[in-house]
């Protein structure tokens, strides 16, 4: 657990997530990041009850990289307020087929989630019970047959990166669910929360974590070489 904490101290904890962790408990009963983080308190801090540890905001299961939880109520509150404002800024990377696209854009769609299949719709113009999406993305490399996007998002939507993406023909690898033409040996999706910036809820200190891109995969590696 250690290995994967970016920044911790008596408010923040911000973890470097593996594809497959789910950051909060959910029905498939499988341990969840805030239940061996709470135990890892508890036994690093010798803590006698129950541990205080709140999660401040998702990244899908199949995402990796940074997410911040909140070690007290106060840094709680104050960061789920600055998640609403948009107060923290949010850097993903994300590997896409190799096709011709703009090399920068700012896309904007609407978003309507579907509660059966846990998958959003996009439609190009405001539509009843669909949210605006924005985000703007760049290419930051080009491989052989991949390229690395790096994507910042101007508002957090239900699956939006994915959704968005694969709307103007590049689905994220191994993103079977939005067109991906095939998954990854780990079933996790080359999406990675890259980076945060933020004011610390407390000490007001400017916080900037950078989760390194996950080991043992090729694609990955050569994006960060």
């Amino acid at each position: 657990m250690q290995e994967q904490i970016l920044f911790e101290d008596n408010h923040v904890l911000i973890i470097n997530k593996k594809a497959g962790q789910l950051v909060q408990g959910d029905k498939t009963g499988d341990e969840s990041l805030l239940d061996s983080l709470k135990n890892y308190i508890k036994i690093k801090e010798k803590k006698p009850g129950n541990v205080f540890l709140g999660l401040v905001h998702r990244i899908d299961r199949p995402t990796s990289g940074c997410v911040i939880y909140a070690k007290s109520s106060k840094a709680l509150s104050r960061l789920t307020v600055m998640v609403k404002n948009r107060e923290i800024k949010k850097t993903y990377w994300a590997v896409v087929p190799k096709t011709e696209i703009p090399e920068a854009q700012k896309l904007v769609h609407y978003l309507k989630k579907n509660e059966k299949n846990n998958k959003s719709t996009v439609f190009p113009k405001p539509t009843e019970g669909a949210k605006e999406a924005i985000l703007n993305y760049k290419i930051l490399k080009v491989l052989d047959n991949f390229q690395l996007l790096e994507v910042d998002l101007e508002t957090g939507r239900h699956h939006q990166i994915r959704a968005q993406l694969a709307k103007i023909g590049v689905p994220i690898k191994g993103d079977l669910k939005y067109g991906s033409a095939r998954s990854n040996a780990d079933g996790g999706i080359h999406l990675h929360a890259r980076k945060l910036e933020f004011l610390h809820p407390v000490t007001q200190h400017k916080i900037a974590v950078t989760a390194p891109v996950p080991e043992n995969d090729a694609v990955w590696k050569a994006c960060d070489a």
